[in-house]
């Protein structure tokens, strides 16, 4: 299973470019990965696993803009297309195993 984060934030004030910082590098803290620009993802075991990982990124959570989370098994996020470009290799190592330690 995969839990997804998909994120818009402004970048307009100081403030706001570094709430953007720090939720990134809370992403990444956490053990997500970078699927394209502002979607991230990381593989989680179960939906009750996953909320370990949506209550630690709600520290960091900006004042503006949104941030939008989904929980999406191995076989949809395998069935996804990419119409231009291609698989990265990251995703690629992880395939489709039942328990990823990374």
């Amino acid at each position: 299973m995969r839990l997804m984060c998909m994120f818009d934030l402004p970048m307009d004030t100081s403030n706001e470019k570094r709430q953007y910082r720090t939720f990134r590098k809370s992403l990444k803290i956490n053990g997500f990965s970078k699927v394209q620009y502002s979607v991230y993802c990381r593989a989680i075991q179960n939906r009750s696993a996953g909320k370990k990982y949506i209550s630690a990124l709600s520290e960091f959570l900006p004042e503006h803009g949104e941030v939008r989370l989904i929980a999406v098994s191995e076989k949809q996020y395998n069935d996804m297309k990419i119409l231009v470009g291609h698989r990265s290799k990251q995703e690629t190592i992880i395939g489709n195993k039942d328990l990823v330690i990374i």
